[in-house]
């Protein structure tokens, strides 16, 4: 077996891929999208973080987070989200008999994908990265047209363009994010 290894750093930035089981479209529909923001605001509540950054794909999503400077464990924060999303739905996910003992619904993969951020230009490549892969995907033309997006947010801030991502060739943003 796999031995995984996590980096818990106290205060540290970390980009996230997290993966639907099986690729399934867990997240095509504006509801299932609003539930996801909620079990967002759930594990905040419980366990704060700072949201730098998202995009919601229907089978996956990509995160920035920054943790707490006394707190490192991410790891309670996804369980936390993905708990409440997969309680608060009403999709049936992967019936497998190892999931029914651990009472789990099947719409998550049980991991995810973790990079700790190590200075401005890897924030930097994983913040386009990020805003970028629903054209990277085929999802859109344009990085604006994508609703679910914090790119929106940036653009409203100046920290990017609304034609952001136009003239960018899919292989100018390196990197598969955990995907």
């Amino acid at each position: 077996m796999t031995d995984y290894r996590r980096l818990y750093i106290p205060g540290a930035t970390y980009f996230f891929t997290l993966v639907s089981e099986s690729r399934q479209p867990l997240l095509a529909s504006d509801d299932a999208v609003g539930r996801l923001r909620e079990a967002f605001r759930y594990a905040m509540r419980r366990r704060p973080f700072r949201f730098d950054a998202v995009v919601i794909l229907p089978d996956h999503l990509h995160a920035i987070w920054t943790l707490p400077l006394d707190d490192a464990d991410f790891s309670e924060r996804w369980r936390l989200i993905k708990y409440r999303f997969s309680h608060r739905s009403a999709e049936r996910g992967t019936t497998r008999p190892s999931l029914s003992s651990k009472r789990e619904k099947g719409l998550w993969q049980r991991r995810f994908w973790e990079h700790c951020i190590r200075d401005e230009a890897d924030f930097a490549g994983h913040f386009h990265y990020l805003h970028f892969n629903p054209v990277k995907h085929g999802l859109t033309k344009r990085v604006a047209d994508w609703p679910h997006s914090s790119f929106h947010r940036f653009v409203e801030l100046g920290v990017y363009t609304p034609d952001w991502g136009c003239a960018i060739d899919t292989f100018d943003i390196a990197g598969d994010g955990g995907e």
